[in-house]
């Protein structure tokens, strides 16, 4: 995933859009680099994206933030907003750490049409190279929880030290 980003420069959570939330492409190609990518698909005005996003959050803050060391994930927000100021809104709630698609950049839409994205939120879990590993990333964290994560890494066959 992180070359398909290559070049591109990303917005980070917590922040909005402004030019100091912009992430530069080599630091986000950086960041994603053998990293397993979430992409979340989600808008700020639907309900069911802010009934989620808190237990995604609280599963990222508990594998990411909190564990030593770090599980190696990276979520990227794929808005459906309607509006870049709906957006800017929703990534304000978003942990700092996550990165986004700019509301204006096309990739957003050509990212809804690969994966089929005909509803929000949906969670497509990618491999480091881009393969599809789940697109049903939402209902198993939701059911198994951290659980899931470790079908995740296995099914990514990459990341062999890592236990959760």
């Amino acid at each position: 995933m992180a070359d398909e980003l290559r070049g591109r420069r990303l917005a980070a959570g917590g922040g909005g859009m402004e030019a100091e939330a912009a992430v530069e492409a080599e630091e986000a190609e950086a960041f994603l680099r053998d990293k397993l990518v979430a992409l979340y698909f989600a808008s700020g005005r639907c309900a069911l994206s802010r009934d989620f996003t808190p237990l995604l959050r609280r599963f990222y803050a508990e594998l990411v933030e909190r564990a030593r060391p770090p599980a190696p994930l990276a979520v990227v927000l794929v808005s459906a907003d309607r509006s870049a100021r709906d957006m800017e809104a929703f990534l304000r709630q978003l942990p700092g750490s996550w990165l986004a698609i700019p509301f204006h950049d096309p990739f957003r839409h050509e990212l809804r049409t690969r994966y089929c994205i005909t509803a929000t939120p949906r969670l497509v879990i990618l491999k480091p190279s881009g393969e599809v590993i789940t697109d049903k990333g939402r209902k198993q964290v939701r059911e198994q929880g951290r659980a899931c994560f470790q079908s995740w890494v296995e099914a990514a066959e990459v990341f062999q030290n890592f236990s959760g």
